[in-house]
């Protein structure tokens, strides 16, 4: 059960950014840098931490604009399933004596929970047209955390990928309900009122 706490911790953390987390996974393997991650493993590491250093730096300095929120948006949604699904595997070799196809599957519902994290970021940006900057920072720091709580405390780092879900899960239900007061025939913004109000 801690071993897949872990893994909800780290793939967690791929649904607040993308090259963050693999940047500070890699960093705590020392010398065995990235050799253990899917995908990653396959490229020299020289490379790899050159791409990773210049992708966390745009994290963690364009989203302060919306022009950077939005481009960010984009690429998390596109990419946090794929990193989060290497997270999950990575953490799953290390700590689990399953299956191949066992440690898979769990890469794989880390994906999922990353993507889920990262769509609610997304609907949130929207309604919000853009988000508040200590929101970004608070994200930064969070994913961060769930990192190292991955590798060192794995109860508290599942716990708080759990606790996100259930924020998320939450949010779901808050945007059902603000769609549907907004598609009442009295909202100003619906079509319909427009037509019988043209002036």
């Amino acid at each position: 059960m801690i071993e897949i706490l872990a893994v909800l911790s780290a793939s967690a953390s791929a649904g607040l950014r993308i090259a963050l987390p693999l940047l500070v996974i890699g960093l705590l393997h020392g010398d065995s840098l990235w050799s253990r991650v899917p995908i990653l493993s396959l490229i020299p590491p020289q490379v790899v931490l050159g791409v990773l250093v210049s992708w966390s730096l745009f994290e963690l300095v364009a989203p302060k604009q919306l022009l950077g929120q939005r481009v960010q948006q984009l690429l998390q949604v596109v990419f946090s399933p794929v990193v989060g699904t290497i997270m999950g595997i990575a953490i799953a070799q290390t700590t689990l004596q399953q299956p191949t196809w066992m440690i898979w599957l769990v890469g794989a519902v880390g994906g999922i929970l990353a993507l889920v994290l990262q769509l609610v970021q997304a609907g949130w940006f929207y309604r919000l047209r853009g988000l508040p900057v200590w929101a970004i920072f608070l994200q930064d720091l969070l994913c961060v955390f769930l990192v190292l709580f991955a590798f060192d405390a794995p109860e508290q780092g599942g716990l708080i990928a759990l606790l996100l879900l259930w924020l998320a899960i939450r949010s779901s239900k808050e945007w059902y309900r603000w769609y549907v007061e907004q598609s009442k025939p009295g909202d100003r913004s619906h079509p319909r009122r427009h037509k019988e109000n043209p002036d």
